[in-house]
């Protein structure tokens, strides 16, 4: 393996401004890289790396100050993310050949801040659905055991990542899909308090659900392109000034004085193997002197609010597909969108307050507390050929994606979320946990997160798939 691969976007960062590396080495990398092991995990289906080297050259003509602090990293975009002139397909066979012609804000952000866009990553179709695969492009497998899920919706961020065809990767979250890939294939995210990170142009420009945000093999890389993902944008219906710097924060660990642990959330069953290293990941924070309390907010009625909400995007954003169209999408979102078309005003006001209620609780909740841990998955990854877990045993359509309950649960409340990896189970496959952070502490949830992983100091450089 290349001994750049192996190295950190911060560190890679630094040496592109002093000159020891140069952007385009780092395409050279990358695209090696690629045909040594993509052929195997399908993580990067759509390669722009011509586009790459041509803002590559317009970088190298600007003064250092002015090159972003990015600075030439190279980023790989999530196929549900326009980047113009390059294919997007959202993962659908109805998008399969259209090549955007504009930019979607997220992007304009990265590429303003030096970073260079060389691939988009797999992702299941319209990122519904916790496992990456779609009738485009195939299956993203995990490469840890090539057997197994990476995960989704950013499934193709998070194996790329894993398998040292990114150093870094813009993804999204709706119900986990930051969450669930980076647990599944070691590595980290951050969903980010609304607003932090600007998305668009979208068709619910105010809504708080989905977000936009930041994966990374480590908690500083997370941070570095945090910064570079934020900004206000005139397309994005929410947003503000960043207030500070998520990379500073990032970068500088903080022992959290009270911690909250919870197995469940109170919302779903999770895996004995999850458990066992949540108690673990327990001790040792408590070991090091850290007031580690079991307890977590009342989410009642979580499950209910969250069909609601996510059938209605749903329906708002696909609901006016018909005849051959809807036919060629798959069955779990044909569902999504008739459930959504047939609420009733009633349902959707109390989804409405049942959220209210859920922020307010949650927002209480975390005011005694530094942070919030509780598992990122509630399952081990499992068979990748399997459409969501007991599909083959025969659990319907209208339950694909309860199992992501331990992430939507906290959706719901719209706190920040760092997912981070500490440790692995007996057959070596990681594990991962979500820190929830105080309504907008997302600067002082990444100190936190970095102080956890100080502490466990795992080996974080990817692996080989083959």
């Amino acid at each position: 393996m290349n001994e750049l691969i192996e190295m950190s976007a911060v560190t890679l960062a630094a040496q592109l401004r002093t000159g020891e590396v140069t952007p385009g080495e780092l395409l050279d990398v990358l695209s090696a890289r690629i045909d040594d092991v993509d052929g195997v995990v399908n993580a990067l289906p759509i390669l722009c790396f011509e586009r790459a080297r041509e803002r590559a050259a317009a970088l190298a003509s600007l003064p250092a100050g002015a090159r972003g602090s990015l600075f030439g990293l190279p980023v790989a975009i999530k196929d549900l993310s326009d980047v113009a002139g390059v294919r997007s397909t959202s993962g659908s066979r109805l998008f399969a050949d259209r090549v955007a012609a504009s930019t979607d804000v997220v992007v304009e952000h990265i590429e303003r801040s030096g970073g260079l866009v060389y691939a988009k990553s797999n992702t299941p179709e319209f990122g519904a659905g916790g496992n990456t695969f779609n009738d485009v492009f195939g299956a993203t497998v995990n490469p840890r055991d090539t057997r197994l899920s990476a995960g989704g919706s950013s499934g193709g961020a998070a194996a790329a990542l894993a398998s040292g065809t990114a150093w870094l990767a813009q993804g999204s979250d709706l119900a986990g899909s930051l969450r669930t890939p980076a647990a599944f294939c070691g590595v980290c995210s951050l969903r980010p308090s609304p607003g932090r990170i600007p998305d668009g142009p979208r068709l619910t420009p105010f809504d708080v659900l989905a977000a936009e945000g930041p994966m990374a093999r480590s908690v500083g890389d997370v941070g570095l392109l945090a910064d570079a993902m934020t900004g206000v944008h005139p397309a994005a219906g929410i947003c503000s000034p960043p207030a500070e710097s998520l990379s500073a924060a990032a970068a500088a660990p903080c022992r959290p004085a009270r911690v909250a642990f919870s197995a469940d959330l109170g919302v779903t069953d999770v895996d004995d193997v999850i458990l066992e290293r949540l108690y673990a990941l327990v001790d040792v924070l408590a070991a090091d002197g850290v007031e580690t309390l079991p307890g977590h907010p009342d989410l009642d009625g979580a499950h209910q609010a969250f069909d609601v909400l996510r059938a209605l995007d749903y329906a708002t954003g696909q609901g006016e597909l018909t005849g051959a169209q809807r036919e060629m999408i798959k069955p779990e979102v044909r569902w999504n969108i008739d459930r959504g078309l047939a609420l009733t005003g009633v349902e959707i006001a109390a989804a409405r307050r049942v959220q209210g209620r859920l922020y307010h609780a949650a927002a209480a909740f975390m005011n005694r507390y530094d942070v919030l841990l509780c598992p990122a998955t509630s399952l081990m990854p499992y068979p990748v050929g399997e459409r969501y877990p007991g599909h083959d045993r025969g659990v319907p359509i209208t339950e694909y994606y309860r199992w992501l309950a331990i992430a939507y649960a906290v959706t719901l409340p719209g706190l920040p979320v760092v997912t981070l990896p500490i440790g692995h189970s007996p057959e070596g496959m990681p594990v991962g946990v979500q820190l929830i952070g105080r309504p907008h502490g997302d600067a002082a949830l990444l100190s936190v997160a970095r102080y956890v992983e100080d502490l466990l100091g795992l080996d974080l450089r990817p692996v080989d798939p083959r």
